[in-house]
């Protein structure tokens, strides 16, 4: 990162006060996780749940901070050892530094949410703006009120494009990761069902996913689905002008697909934004076009020459556990997507297993697990999940967790009694059963919510540790 003055940092989060045996030194790097501090370090010790980072300052002294934000008592301070910045609370001190960093920095923000997808298109975007910008992006699942800023705060000097992925899981969350990014250009992926336990409703989903548009510029593109009407009927009031852009399969859309191609190995499409040009995505999955759509507008609004991200886009790289193809232990064709799940990220995924042209030859198996925060809906966001589920075309499938006993139930008419494998809590037994089962030639689709915790299945079927 840019230094950035002590005392600019003191003036920019409001401090309490200070100490310090030199008000001119300058802070190189920012971390709230003191293993990872370095010579010049600014610690910001986090407060939260069991944890207290005030707890771990010495070893931050130990790794080279020159300053450390303080919150507790100001006679438990080591002052003698480091400069102090006294706040009320660390996290808000590290989310106005941000916020500061952003503007000094003042690179082009792209801010990036949906309720499926964000992760995936964040990494599409970074690669097809790399054909002609510095970009940095997002780290792993660092999205939300903590790895927001300090994602801003990890900019390398010679930023020149930064790629904000915006999580959230109640309403309030996103704003405060807009006004803090203050994005040029934002963009929604797709109004889901995730956190419906929460937000109540798909249209508290796109009320909490709109306020990402808190932050947009004056004048900035907002990039979100043709094909939602939330998105009209939720869009709030605003006292700014911003241009709209939209995307999807339709030609009505500013920027649309068409003659996709789906399979195993990538999936192929034309687009209105350069019909001569075949693009190709190292992804399974026709849902997966809406974000390279995405990708792609954002790089045509950023001026960057459309063969040149379409070729960047046939080479990203998926962040790890998302449409992954791995090998099981006897060669299987494993495709592990169980790092997230929503009733419609797993309806689609369950129609492209159904559909597209796969090079193996066996059986297609679908390993599925509990969908969590969907509340007093997910009975029946569980049940739905039956029209998904074709005997003639998704051979076996394999069910874990509380909530998949619903499913089970749906679809025990449909599919006969070997077909279908129901386990509420042990992984062991759903391992043994898939083990005892899979052949070389099968397909294996694993997808799940992350707190089901599926990935130690794909662990031990692929006899690869997966998990981030």
């Amino acid at each position: 990162m840019k230094a950035i003055k002590f005392m600019d940092i003191v003036k920019e989060v409001k401090a309490i006060d200070y100490t310090a045996k030199d008000r001119f030194i300058e802070v190189t790097s920012v971390e709230f996780d003191s293993r990872k501090v370095t010579p010049g370090s600014l610690f910001v010790p986090l407060v939260g749940g069991a944890t207290d980072g005030h707890d771990y300052v010495q070893k931050a002294i130990e790794n080279g901070a020159v300053a450390t934000f303080w919150s507790r008592s100001a006679d438990q301070a080591p002052s003698d050892q480091i400069a102090v910045i006294f706040v009320d609370d660390t996290l808000k001190a590290m989310q106005d530094l941000a916020a500061y960093y952003r503007r000094l920095h003042n690179p082009i923000v792209v801010g990036i949410t949906g309720s499926n997808g964000k992760t995936t298109t964040k990494d599409m975007t970074a690669a097809c703006l790399a054909a002609k910008y510095h970009v940095h992006k997002t780290q792993g699942n660092y999205n939300n009120e903590i790895g927001g800023p300090y994602t801003i705060l990890q900019m390398p000097a010679d930023t020149e494009v930064l790629v904000c992925e915006m999580g959230m899981s109640e309403f309030k969350e996103i704003e405060l990761l807009s006004q803090i990014a203050q994005p040029d250009i934002a963009a929604i992926t797709l109004i889901g069902e995730s956190h419906l336990e929460f937000l109540g409703s798909r249209a508290g989903i796109a009320q909490a996913k709109l306020e990402i548009l808190a932050g947009l510029k004056e004048d900035g593109v907002f990039i979100y689905p043709g094909n939602e009407p939330l998105i009209q009927s939720q869009m709030p009031e605003l006292t700014k002008s911003i241009q709209m852009r939209s995307f999807g399969f339709d030609s009505s859309f500013d920027a649309y697909a068409y003659d996709l191609v789906e399979e195993q190995a990538g999936t192929y499409f034309k687009t209105n934004l350069d019909p001569n040009v075949r693009c190709m995505i190292p992804v399974i999955g026709s849902y997966n076009v809406s974000n390279a759509l995405i990708a792609l507008s954002i790089a045509k609004e950023l001026q960057v020459p459309l063969e040149q991200a379409i070729f960047q886009l046939a080479q990203f790289q998926l962040t790890k556990n998302r449409l992954e193809w791995l090998k099981t232990l006897n060669g299987a064709n494993l495709l592990n997507d169980a790092y997230n799940a929503s009733p419609t990220s797993m309806m689609a995924v369950l129609k492209t297993l159904a559909t597209a042209k796969m090079e193996a030859t066996g059986r297609k198996i679908a390993v599925l697990g509990d969908i969590r925060e969907l509340g007093d809906q997910t009975e029946y966001f569980h049940r739905h999940l039956s029209q998904g589920l074709d005997p003639q075309v998704i051979d076996k499938v394999y069910l874990f967790g509380p909530y998949m006993a619903y499913l089970a139930d749906e679809i025990k008419d449909k599919y006969a009694k070997d077909q279908i494998f129901y386990e509420e809590s042990q992984h062991d037994r759903l391992v043994a059963a898939l083990e005892a089962d899979i052949q070389e030639d099968d397909i294996v689709l694993v997808k799940s919510s992350f707190g089901t915790d599926l990935l130690q299945v794909v662990t031990a079927l692929t006899g690869k540790k997966v998990k981030d």
